[in-house]
């Protein structure tokens, strides 16, 4: 790819050694002004904050002149800057990036300060039955978090720079303290998201939803119509339910996902079930990877070949090219489907979980966001307070009651080799390792290696017809 390297100059400027010792000073916590040092410093460059300690200050000194120069490269003024940074969530999001490139330096894929995103499993007492189900979720777990231990957690977060939480489960509005513990991540500046099978969102708890400070709705939809959703649901009436849960949240004004979880009982209806997404105004259609965990193991025979999956994430870039609906999967190979159908100059790159239009030098930022987070920019966190590297992923690391989570986020092993895309097998020979790198929740489901090769790729059939063979 002929273009300017734009991790190179990120490197020389605030990915450079005596750059990178300054960050690491004003990226920490601030016992006196409770919260990350950064933040504090957003907070006074906006005029939301006028007083604050003098480190803070001079926080502020430093971060407005990074702004500056920074704004200047992108051909974004101040006062676009200060308007977007007056969301306390994109202000968490900034602290993040920049103690990401003091603690790891500018590396191909970005490695984040703290986790970006943590999926919490906040129960696992469900109303459904799914055949898929990667907690086998039903029952709450015996040991599962106290409200009390559950808002310990989210102080822990919120200490550690964590900008998003998103509650999922099991079904989380099945938990009776569920709008509670939003209320209380939402009012530390965290963005609160929520994924759910939608059967449970009359208009009476949405408009609760809301009150409680969560802003992202991911909601299950598996088939296009009752006949395939409600089969791979396992509950009669689950469509009718969902449709209306999808419809109450959008009424409200939350920003709304669709979620699909590909296989062979549903990937040729993904099409139609976009054409859905779009009629009704939803904002974006994710197609998630199969992976055989939990309940899933029970249904491997029905995960996509790698050809399938090709053909889906071509179709899904083409609808991605003309949908009013934004067009996603956990897929990380779909970033390559797009770099290889990509010809001019400015180019729109699905990355793991957002959508790029990159143009020129800028392309090349694609392989600084990366493909699979897990471990990375990501990590779960179970009802009983287990840490692992996705939800996707039973591979436990530690535990938020007993373990230093910014600890283990910075040191531990795990998660340093997931995040080394250069010692993947197969994957790590790839030209296109640092734009993807496989599922490595779907190499371990196989393979019970986080290493081996994500078998659903089509550069990889020989791992996936070994599999057969077996």
């Amino acid at each position: 790819m002929n273009t300017v390297n734009t991790i190179q100059i990120l490197k020389s400027t605030i990915g450079n050694p005596a750059t990178r010792k300054l960050l690491k000073g004003v990226s920490c916590y601030c016992e006196t002004c409770k919260k990350n040092r950064l933040e504090v410093a957003l907070e006074l460059w906006i005029g939301e904050r006028k007083e604050a300690c003098f480190k803070c200050k001079a926080a502020e000194k430093f971060l407005s002149g990074i702004l500056k120069t920074g704004g200047k490269a992108f051909g974004i003024s101040e006062d676009e800057l200060k308007e977007k940074f007056s969301d306390p969530s994109w202000r968490k999001g900034l602290a993040n990036v920049l103690r990401g490139i003091a603690k790891f330096g500018i590396e191909k894929p970005f490695v984040s300060g703290a986790p970006f995103l943590v999926v919490w499993d906040i129960t696992y007492a469900c109303n459904l039955k799914c055949k898929h189900c990667y907690a086998t979720a039903g029952k709450p777990l015996p040991d599962e978090l106290t409200t009390e231990e559950a808002k310990e957690t989210i102080d822990k977060l919120d200490k550690a720079g964590v900008p998003i939480i998103a509650f999922s489960g099991g079904e989380p509005l099945v938990r009776p303290d569920i709008l509670e513990l939003a209320r209380y991540a939402a009012d530390k500046g965290i963005y609160v998201a929520m994924a759910t099978n939608g059967t449970l969102i009359t208009e009476e708890k949405a408009k609760e939803m809301k009150k409680a400070g969560i802003q992202f709705v991911q909601i299950s939809l598996d088939g296009k119509d009752a006949e395939t959703h409600d089969s791979f649901r396992g509950v009669p009436g689950a469509f009718e339910k969902t449709m209306k849960g999808i419809k109450n949240c959008l009424k409200e004004g939350f920003f709304v996902n669709i979620a699909t979880t590909a296989t062979h009982y549903n990937y040729k209806e993904i099409p139609e079930i976009i054409d859905l997404c779009e009629k009704i105004g939803v904002n974006w259609f994710m197609a998630y990877n199969f992976v055989p965990t939990g309940r899933g193991k029970f249904i491997v025979e029905n995960d996509l070949t790698p050809d399938e999956r090709e053909e889906l994430l071509k179709m899904l870039y083409e609808k991605l090219k003309t949908s009013k609906v934004n067009v996603l999967s956990t897929a990380p190979q779909f970033a390559r489907v797009a770099l290889e159908k990509e010809f001019g100059d400015r180019k729109t790159i699905p990355t793991h979980f957002y959508t790029l239009e990159l143009k020129g030098k800028l392309v090349d930022l694609a392989e600084f966001i990366g493909g699979c987070g897990a471990g990375r920019f990501y990590c779960a966190i179970r009802p009983n307070g287990n840490i692992d590297p996705c939800v996707f992923f039973p591979l436990t690391v530690g535990n938020i009651k007993n373990d230093n989570f910014e600890e283990i986020w910075e040191k531990n092993k795990i998660f340093r080799e997931l995040r080394n895309k250069d010692i993947l097998n197969s994957c790590g020979n790839c030209d296109y390792r640092y734009y993807c790198g496989g599922c490595r929740a779907r190499a371990y489901g196989y393979f019970g290696d986080y290493l081996a090769p994500d078998p659903g790729c089509i550069n990889n059939k020989e791992a996936y017809e070994r599999l057969v063979i077996e």
